[in-house]
């Protein structure tokens, strides 16, 4: 017969009807570590029963956001879902299981800084159209505009054309949706590239009677609307891409869905995790300091 270990040996004297505490005095030890010595495989299994459950969870969340990292996997898991987690461990989980994206290396990247700072909500805008194919319809083009300072989503608009007048349908809604009392006045700047709708004169028309500042990005600066090309982006991969629409009407329900899940559930690495509209609301709550 082998050598049994002192948890068998435990457990053994256990079951033949000594008392705890009969069975420490004997083998001279604390009663703490007695517990350690016959917790500790089930409180292993536990563990291993947690770090299956948390998996699952995250193939599920993985599913839905392919495009997403362990960091804002873990956001999500400890504010959306409660969980009382932290990085390493879902970083470990999914480096285990095959399931960690590949960043992409941006050390000989050159970022252009010249382009103006917002800080504080409705200070400045941004605007920017992407089209993408729906099979049998043929291309649409969505138009969206920014808080460059809370990263929402203030007004969009998806069609089968881009023209000037689908901007300037934007624009009014931007309004219409962040100012009860018009925009005139606020010192609102709204940053765009050089195309043919945002330099139309009948949108430039608009943006002078509604006393918004135009800042047009120049040829040789193309990070001078990241901010904005970036939440296109975002947008691309989590509703654009994953989604087959056949229809105008199913494109614009998505969207729509999927710009209020941005807004309001979407963690946002750059507001540390939380969503434009949490951040927008934890802005309003704070106190702000009188320069």
């Amino acid at each position: 017969m082998g050598q049994i270990s002192l948890k068998e040996r435990l457990i053994r004297l256990k079951d033949m009807g000594y008392q705890i505490k009969t069975i420490c005095n004997v083998l001279n030890m604390n009663r703490s570590r007695y517990y350690r010595i016959i917790n500790k495989p089930q409180r292993k299994a536990e563990a291993d029963v947690s770090d299956i459950l948390i998996l699952d969870k995250i193939k599920s969340i993985i599913k839905e956001h392919p495009f997403w990292g362990y960091r804002r996997i873990t956001a999500w898991l400890r504010h959306r879902e409660n969980y009382l987690i932290n990085r390493k461990k879902v970083y470990r989980l999914m480096k285990e299981n095959g399931l960690t994206n590949k960043q992409i290396n941006r050390k000989n990247s050159r970022v252009t800084r010249s382009k103006p700072r917002a800080s504080k909500p409705n200070e400045i805008w941004g605007i920017d159209m992407t089209k993408f194919l729906i099979p049998g319809l043929g291309w649409v083009y969505l138009v969206i505009t920014i808080d460059w300072f809370t990263k929402k989503i203030i007004a969009w608009d998806v069609d089968l054309r881009s023209r000037s007048e689908e901007w300037r349908e934007v624009l009014n809604q931007c309004v219409l949706n962040e100012f009860a009392d018009g925009s005139r006045g606020k010192g609102v700047k709204l940053v765009s590239d050089n195309g043919s709708q945002p330099t139309s004169r009948s949108f430039i028309k608009d943006c002078k009677a509604l006393g918004i500042e135009q800042i047009f990005t120049s040829y040789n600066n193309p990070k001078g609307n990241a901010d904005t090309e970036r939440v296109i982006r975002t947008l691309k991969e989590e509703i654009i891409w994953i989604n087959e629409w056949n229809s105008l009407e199913e494109t614009l329900n998505g969207l729509k869905q999927g710009i209020y899940f941005y807004n309001n559930l979407y963690p946002h690495s750059t507001l540390g995790y939380l969503s434009p509209v949490e951040f927008e609301k934890k802005y309003q709550e704070t106190p702000q300091k009188v320069a």
